[in-house]
């Protein structure tokens, strides 16, 4: 056993899976005895999502109306970036790894990380209860993860996670609302939440696996999309996600962060988490109904076809993703695609055209979601909004005519694929 392993043994993962974030959720907990009745939990959590989209979409720091505005004035005193975390150039390249590849992370964003929070019992709990309970949708959640890695990652120098800027503001805001989001579930789910088994909700062993799934498990889909990163490029964007953690509370990111020698220790525990559930397959079918109904026609099956391609081989039992989320099986033509890419693989003159035509179709399947997001959720408490130079960059048009266009186009393809799925009935 290394050094490594020996910091990452079992008897911490169990501690971790029992501990939550006391400072923080001690103050919700007492701003929460001093609410009237009728005003409790689900209410911070509206308000604490309504503050948070303000307050970045005004490019402020979190302020304004109570409720919210009094939780994020009394956390004071989580807000400076730690000593360790203020190496501005290595943060700066962090970033630049998803300025860089911006639309195959955002395509490992809907295909990679969101199952890997789906086949997670606990986080698919939260997830399907509490969203549905605060928005009444669960799709938008996915819009509000995806503004997440916009504003956490931006642009190259724009420092996102200084005091004040839009990741910083995310990092904090997301603290709270994990607090208040443990608070709910003891007020409305109290009876029915197995903490033995699953701990307090969102837990530190739950917000470390999600810090992987952000970091690790999106390199390992790139991987497979044909975007292989240097070492010094993962060392920064796990510097800058550390930093991201410290914020956010993650106890593991408190006194440095994480490093390359720490991932396959956590890996391979991370990977003893994944289990089916009714909630996991539901989310997994809604995100599987968002995204393919703004693929091409010709297309539908490609967001399905692509979860399956980037977790066939993972390791430490990743591979099982699919099948635990109930995920349907891929489009002919990708099965086929498979057959190509595991050959061209055995020969390496040929492995170049098929590692081409797989980032191509990356490219195009994450440029469609990420239109779909803006096009949707463009508008509202929680909007979905990028950059103009990464839309450049990924080349969407937002121009009326451009949404317009989009907009009749969807319609056609709704009209066009009513009829066979009604033939083929719910799949």
């Amino acid at each position: 056993m290394n050094e490594h392993d020996e910091r990452w043994p079992e008897k911490r993962f169990r501690q971790l899976r029992q501990q939550a974030d006391p400072d923080v959720d001690k103050v919700v907990a007492e701003y929460l005895e001093t609410r009237p009745p009728g005003q409790g939990a689900l209410e911070l959590v509206k308000a604490v999502i309504a503050e948070l989209g303000a307050a970045k979409r005004e490019a402020r720091e979190p302020s304004g109306e109570p409720p919210a505005s009094e939780i994020f004035e009394a956390i004071e005193f989580v807000r400076e970036l730690p000593e360790w975390g203020d190496d501005r150039e290595l943060l700066a390249r962090g970033q630049a790894v998803f300025a860089d590849y911006g639309l195959y992370q955002s395509a490992a964003l809907f295909f990679a990380c969101l199952p890997m929070a789906y086949v997670e019992v606990s986080s698919a709990k939260v997830l399907a209860g509490v969203s549905n309970l605060a928005t009444h949708s669960l799709t938008r959640r996915v819009a509000e993860t995806g503004q997440m890695l916009v504003d956490v990652m931006g642009l190259k120098a724009t420092d996102s996670l200084q005091p004040g800027r839009p990741g910083h503001t995310t990092a904090i805001g997301l603290r709270i609302l994990h607090s208040v989001v443990r608070a709910l579930v003891e007020e409305k789910y109290a009876d029915h939440w197995d903490t033995g088994r699953y701990g307090p909700p969102v837990n530190q062993e739950l917000l470390l696996a999600t810090l992987f799934d952000f970091s690790v498990v999106t390199w390992e889909a790139m991987e497979t999309m044909g975007v292989v990163l240097t070492d010094e490029e993962r060392t920064a964007n796990l510097y800058t996600w550390s930093v991201f953690g410290h914020l956010m509370g993650i106890e593991v990111c408190s006194d440095g962060p994480l490093t390359l020698d720490d991932v396959p220790a956590v890996s391979a525990r991370l990977g003893r988490m994944l289990e089916t559930s009714d909630e996991g397959r539901r989310l997994m079918a809604m995100l599987l109904t968002e995204m393919e109904a703004y693929m091409p026609l010709g297309w539908r099956k490609m967001p399905r076809s692509l979860v399956h391609w980037i977790f066939q081989h993972a390791e430490h039992g990743v591979h099982r993703v699919p099948e635990l989320l109930g995920v349907p099986a891929p489009a002919w033509w990708f099965t086929w695609m498979f057959a190509v890419a595991r050959s061209a693989h055995r020969r390496n003159r040929l492995a170049g055209p098929v590692r081409g035509v797989v980032r191509w179709l990356v490219r195009k399947a994450g440029r469609h979601v990420v239109v779909a997001l803006i096009d949707r959720h463009s508008d509202g408490q929680a909007a979905f909004r990028i950059p103009d130079e990464l839309a450049r960059a990924w080349r969407i048009k937002r121009s009326a005519p451009a949404v317009k266009t989009r907009a009749i186009r969807r319609s056609v393809r709704t009209t066009l694929r009513a009829p066979a799925q009604g033939r083929k009935g719910p799949r």
